[in-house]
């Protein structure tokens, strides 16, 4: 037998090939998933929502607070799990590490081994004022407390959106607004040095009703159009506004030293009704764009894929909000369980 023959038939060069096919090839980092919201009062159990998520193959989700009910249907499920410290909690954690520890005990903890926690979000678009200003005390607390538990696996970030930024075309131009600069500073020190993601909440069809006038919807719907650019700056050609809201991050990042940074897209959807552009199938069209374009990684960051979250698995009828769009971002009915459009997840 040859020298060759034999080391390929060799089962640790094998394994070592395996592990360098996995290495290069990881299959599951363009895996979409969505965010389980509960402002409704007609939505599924979250026993049956789990099945849901299991059925259509959607192997991620993000949930905005302690629902118990959802943790215990959650376990075995092999779905893995963002979970969000509601803002309303981020004084009494900042001010008391006591309740931080109770609240991961409690919610986190208790669950782990069962449950996947992916991450820990500690707030959700964090403005400035009150919240913006107890932030980083909250997530410090909140991560000593995962710590201490011995859930050093699970990252502890916080999600904003793309108000915290500025100057955002042509994409390197992108920067921290001012005001949001002031308390999200530490916070980005804080994920470098535990090597945490940023989560940023990007949304395409806001960028558009927002400026419809130099922003055509075919670029904000992943289509061939007009509004494709380069970016002077690096050469960087740009198809689609996703790419160009998510570069202008890394480029914010890049200004305040957290270029080492993964930005993780934690909420991104269209509307199917109550407002402008806002149909089935015009949301259709963007969440399957999205699915298919997010392997393929942004122009900053090629062919690195994207984890994202599609916003919502359901409408939420009890959405407090002046604009009617806001409560018809959901994928599925919530009566019948049915999609409102197809898709393929994952």
């Amino acid at each position: 037998m040859s020298e060759v023959k034999m080391l390929a038939s060799s089962p640790m060069l094998l394994l070592l090939l395996s592990l360098l096919m996995a290495f290069f090839f990881d299959t599951t980092a363009g895996q979409i998933g969505v965010c389980f919201g509960q402002m409704g009062d007609n939505l599924p159990k979250p026993p049956e929502v789990v099945a849901m998520f299991k059925k259509y193959n959607i192997s991620r989700m993000r949930m905005y607070g302690n629902n118990t009910e959802a943790l215990e249907a959650l376990r075995g499920s092999n779905i893995e799990f963002i979970l969000d410290v509601p803002n309303p909690y981020l004084k009494r954690f900042a001010d008391s590490p006591a309740e931080a520890k109770a609240w991961v005990q409690d919610y986190v903890q208790k669950y782990n081994g069962d449950v996947i926690f992916k991450y820990i979000s500690v707030g959700n678009e964090v403005k400035p004022g009150e919240q913006g200003d107890v932030l980083f005390q909250a997530m410090q607390n909140i991560e000593k407390a995962i710590s201490e538990a011995g859930l050093r696996n699970i990252k502890v970030s916080t999600t904003t959106y793309m108000g915290a930024f500025t100057e955002t075309y042509p994409p390197s131009n992108g920067r921290f607004n001012a005001t949001f600069l002031n308390f999200l500073q530490p916070v980005i020190r804080f994920l470098a040095e535990k090597q945490s993601p940023l989560l940023v909440n990007i949304y395409t069809y806001f960028g558009y009703i927002d400026n419809s006038t130099n922003i055509t919807l075919d670029f904000a719907l992943f289509k061939p159009s007009k509004d494709e650019f380069k970016d002077n700056n690096n050469q960087l050609d740009y198809k689609n506004l996703f790419d160009a809201n998510l570069d202008s991050v890394y480029a914010a990042l890049d200004k305040l030293g957290g270029g080492s940074l993964e930005v993780v897209v934690s909420e991104s959807g269209w509307p199917a009704q109550g407002g402008e552009e806002a149909s089935e199938g015009n949301a259709g069209t963007y969440i399957n764009n999205l699915i298919q374009h997010v392997k393929k990684g942004s122009p900053r960051r090629p062919d690195k894929a994207i984890e994202t979250y599609i916003f919502a698995m359901f409408d939420e009828n009890l959405k407090p909000n002046e604009d009617p769009f806001e409560r018809y971002f959901g994928l599925f009915n919530a009566t019948t369980r049915d999609p409102k459009y197809s898709v393929t997840f994952n």
